[in-house]
């Protein structure tokens, strides 16, 4: 079910999710990957493995390490060399997660108490500290430098994803072009370098691994703007938090920046208050939700990650057929019509 219709369309149904099948069809890779995880977040100090088994025992799409995995089995590597690259990549994503949490002082992460809230800011920074430095170990034991060089660099672009949001934060100048490199950065980055590394050990030539980090960029930001949609249109229950948590810390999110583009000076004025002031009441938010309906910010945002989408369904057709090219047009697609 898309997270909101356009335009009075009704909302597309969507009746298997495109992940669950590509971890179905990947399921041996997978308990593989997860296998090392759970090894490598072993410690003699308790409370590491306890912290990082809090966030990662939580749940999670996975979505990240089964794009390496798709990756490689795409382009018909029969090694083994993707689970260790598959877990790096997560524990780079898990390690951001905790980062995340504490630089937004958030108090849950997927409808559970975040690990900074039950064991505190400093034992969360230093554990996804320790996340990343198993990653940068998993790398170095798959001995590629083309892998280390993909994976560490997209390491280095995350973090600056991360401080370019702080000075986006907050501030009503923030344009879409800001927005999108924020975007890129944070969440596109890992998504496009899960989907090079699987394309690099299966040595295939440079242009296919280019297609399939693009791809990997076009689900990354397609996924990112619908996560910002979805923080003030979806079911709660669904989405396994409460809506507004953008809204509530100032995030300048697409749905926000559109509707500024067409704010009055009223509008303006509480979009200042909330966003830059961060001077809410308990009815702002409905507040906020209507005038993004009355300047269509919400159905105008998907439609920009659509065309994300299509343009990753189309990267895909120059790459070898394989029944997983179908279910990961599907996941593009899913990506922007989910409601959680």
């Amino acid at each position: 079910m898309s997270a909101v219709s356009t335009q009075g369309k009704p909302a597309v149904q969507q009746k298997v999710n495109p992940l669950e099948k590509l971890a179905k069809a990947l399921h041996d890779d997978l308990a593989a990957v997860n296998a090392i995880i759970l090894d490598r977040m072993r410690s003699d100090i308790p409370l590491i493995p306890q912290l990082a088994g809090h966030l990662i025992a939580a749940g999670g799409k996975r979505i990240r390490p089964v794009l390496t995995l798709a990756s490689a089995a795409l382009f018909g590597y029969k090694g083994a060399r993707q689970h260790k690259l598959a877990a790096s990549v997560e524990f780079i994503h898990t390690a951001t997660l905790l980062h995340d949490d504490v630089v937004d002082a958030s108090d849950q992460r997927r409808g559970r108490a975040s690990a900074n809230a039950l064991f505190g800011n400093e034992a969360a920074v230093l554990v996804g500290d320790f996340l990343f430095s198993r990653s940068f170990q998993l790398m170095v034991e798959d001995g590629n430098l083309d892998v280390l060089r993909i994976l560490s660099n997209a390491s280095a672009v995350i973090a600056e994803g991360e401080v370019l949001q702080l000075s986006t934060a907050n501030n009503l100048e923030t344009t879409e072009d800001q927005y999108m490199q924020v975007i890129g950065a944070k969440t596109a980055e890992l998504f496009a370098a899960a989907c090079e590394v699987g394309a690099v050990i299966a040595e295939r030539s440079s242009g296919e691994c280019r297609t399939m980090r693009e791809y990997g960029q076009c689900l990354g930001i397609a996924f990112q703007i619908s996560d910002d949609v979805l923080d003030y249109a979806a079911s709660e229950e669904r989405l396994g938090k409460s809506l507004g948590d953008d809204f509530r810390e100032g995030k300048m999110t697409l749905p926000v920046i559109k509707a500024l583009q067409h704010a009055t000076d009223k509008e303006r004025r509480f979009w200042k208050r909330c966003m830059e002031e961060v001077k809410q009441d308990e009815i702002d938010f409905k507040e906020a939700l209507r005038l993004l309906q009355a300047h269509n910010a919400l159905d105008v945002s998907l439609e920009t990650a659509r065309q994300f989408a299509a343009r990753g369904r189309q990267l895909l057709k120059d790459l070898p057929t394989h029944p997983l090219r179908n279910e990961l047009a599907e996941l593009i697609t899913f990506a922007v019509e989910r409601d959680y």
